[in-house]
């Protein structure tokens, strides 16, 4: 442990980005986790309005059970219910607007994320380039002297780059897999969205 924070501190001052990098994708990475669980964005309630809804008579009921619910696709199914008195092609596209809208509140944060895997691996890059500097200043006002001496300031200057790798790798790994959550997701909320749609709009022509 000891060791870790001596490396850090060897780092110099770019270790404060790089830190501030880490605690933000770790703060990003746990928040989508919870907030891209299927419960949360698909829910176990909606999926019963959707097959019980019966026309006119169940709307409103179907309406308010919607919105007591939480979660991307109780909003898309309320607006489909809300519109389904309006002309077909526009409230297909009010649908489509509201579930661009849930979409983006389920890639929050992964902008950033994306952000961080590609600035990381720079600020480390930046922080050895720095360090390289420093030492070969040194080499040029004392000479080479100690090899020792050089190879531990190599040493702690490579030590930024690591860093930023270890940053990177990860939030790179899930910022791809946290993107293909949230198109999974899309997809599936966009047919549901559309089959109920096609389903409302068939009862409303049989009058119920």
């Amino acid at each position: 442990m000891f060791e870790t924070i001596g490396m850090l501190r060897q780092g110099g001052l770019i270790m404060l980005p790089l830190g501030l990098c880490s605690l933000t994708a770790v703060t990003i990475i746990l928040e989508r986790l919870y907030a891209l669980r299927r419960s949360a964005v698909i829910g176990g309630r909606v999926p019963r309005i959707m097959q019980q809804y019966g026309g006119e008579a169940t709307a409103d009921a179907a309406l308010a059970a919607c919105r007591q619910t939480q979660g991307p696709l109780a909003r898309v199914i309320e607006e489909v219910i809300r519109t389904r008195h309006i002309e077909h092609a526009q409230a297909v596209e009010a649908v489509h607007a509201t579930g661009r809208t849930q979409v983006a509140s389920l890639e929050r944060g992964l902008t950033l994320l994306e952000i961080i895997a590609g600035v990381s691996p720079l600020l480390g890059l930046l922080g050895t380039v720095l360090g390289m500097v420093t030492v070969f200043n040194a080499i040029t006002a004392q000479g080479i002297g100690d090899p020792q001496v050089l190879s531990d300031g190599i040493s702690k200057a490579l030590v930024t780059t690591v860093a930023g790798l270890i940053i990177a790798i990860p939030s790179l790994a899930f910022h791809s897999w946290l993107s293909r959550r949230v198109d999974d997701y899309a997809m599936e909320m966009q047919n549901a969205a559309m089959s109920f749609v096609f389903k409302v709009r068939a009862l409303a022509k049989r009058g119920q």
